[in-house]
């Protein structure tokens, strides 16, 4: 805060300017997925709530999400690609080891002046990036402006057979571009947190320094998404209150304050759960993996992008944000909204959109 004239005038915030978000267009239906899997239709819909699923076409790398998402969020935004001073891009399923993804998303969008760079916190990674984006923001000079998206390929790491998997994860990502707003408006404190002693709960073991790629590692199927399906349940459960409750208190506000709750989307009968053992009602929770399944660290900025698509954010709601994902990770904070109706923005998009 600073005194100017005798009045204390609050510090101008760091906001979402606009949303953006993409999935590939092919679908992948419940149907399509239980017989591999060994289950049936119903079966996932029941146990999930997921129902369909987007896969990227042969040829199609996370890059390519990426960058369709990035680019609905400028719309959004009324900005250009050059007007991109910062581009953070987090995934679990980069183009390659090497370089940053956020570099192939840069050359994509022609975002010359972009400074490009990946986290790596899998499905917290959006907001792990928004914490970074929204720091370097505060220390810049007003004008700056940053994009954070959050991107997954997950069909190119997962095993048909393995019903634990193969019935929730999906191809897709979301975007925001963030920038200065007024005072009052932006994100709050941004708490993260991590937990590497149970890393071995969700990951890809295969293809990194520790097992290099080989015939041995590839017959193992070490290059497939491996979960412990009840381990990461029960983290969920006990993380979701713990995170909404820090955020709160360190945003001074209560549930009642919040309008929306928008979290990572493990799935739609396990996020319910968590939400209602946290104290929210129901219509506050956004739901959007019935449609685009767990789209890992894109999941989130989706969510949001699709609220902001619907017309249910208005300047001046709290939003609750939950983050969590492997690691294990987690994160939380609340963002009071400033953003317009994209019906009446420059750049209005629908989330899918390219």
């Amino acid at each position: 805060m600073r005194e100017v004239n005798g009045l204390i005038s609050l510090p101008p915030g760091v906001g979402v300017l606009g949303t953006g978000a993409h999935v590939p267009e092919a679908i992948r239906t419940n149907e399509e997925v239980a017989g591999r899997a060994g289950v049936s239709a119903e079966w996932i819909a029941e146990r999930t709530g997921v129902r369909r699923r987007h896969v990227a076409a042969p040829g199609e790398a996370a890059s390519d999400l990426a960058a369709h998402a990035v680019r609905a969020a400028l719309r959004s935004a009324g900005l250009r690609p050059g007007d991109l001073d910062l581009l953070i891009l987090a995934t679990s399923t980069p183009d390659e080891l090497g370089p940053s993804t956020a570099c192939r998303v840069q050359a994509l969008l022609g975002a010359e002046n972009a400074v490009a760079l990946d986290v790596s916190a899998a499905c917290a990674g959006w907001l792990f990036g928004t914490r970074v984006a929204s720091d370097w923001l505060r220390l810049e000079r007003p004008g700056r402006h940053a994009a954070v998206v959050g991107v997954e390929a997950y069909s190119r790491f997962l095993d048909d057979a393995d019903r634990g998997t193969a019935v929730l994860f999906a191809d897709g990502a979301g975007a925001a571009v963030l920038g200065t707003v007024a005072a009052g408006h932006g994100f709050g404190p941004i708490i993260l947190g991590s937990d590497g002693t149970r890393a071995g709960d969700v990951l890809i073991p295969g293809g990194g320094s520790r097992l290099p790629a080989s015939h041995e590692t590839v017959e193992r199927g070490l290059h497939r998404i491996h979960m412990d399906g009840r381990a990461v349940r029960k983290f969920i459960l006990e993380i979701f209150p713990l995170a909404a409750a820090q955020a709160l208190r360190e945003s001074g506000l209560t549930r009642d304050d919040i309008a929306l709750v928008v979290t990572h989307q493990p799935n739609p009968v396990l996020l319910r759960q968590a939400c209602a053992e946290a104290g929210f009602a129901p219509e506050r929770l956004v739901i959007v993996a019935d449609r685009v399944g767990n789209i890992g660290a894109g999941a989130l900025p989706y969510a949001l992008a699709d609220a902001h698509r619907q017309g249910r954010l208005r300047p001046g709601d709290h939003v609750l944000i939950v983050a969590f994902g492997a690691g294990l990770t987690w994160g939380s904070g609340v963002l009071t909204w400033s953003a317009g109706n994209p019906s009446a923005d420059r750049g209005s998009h629908a989330a899918g959109d390219s």
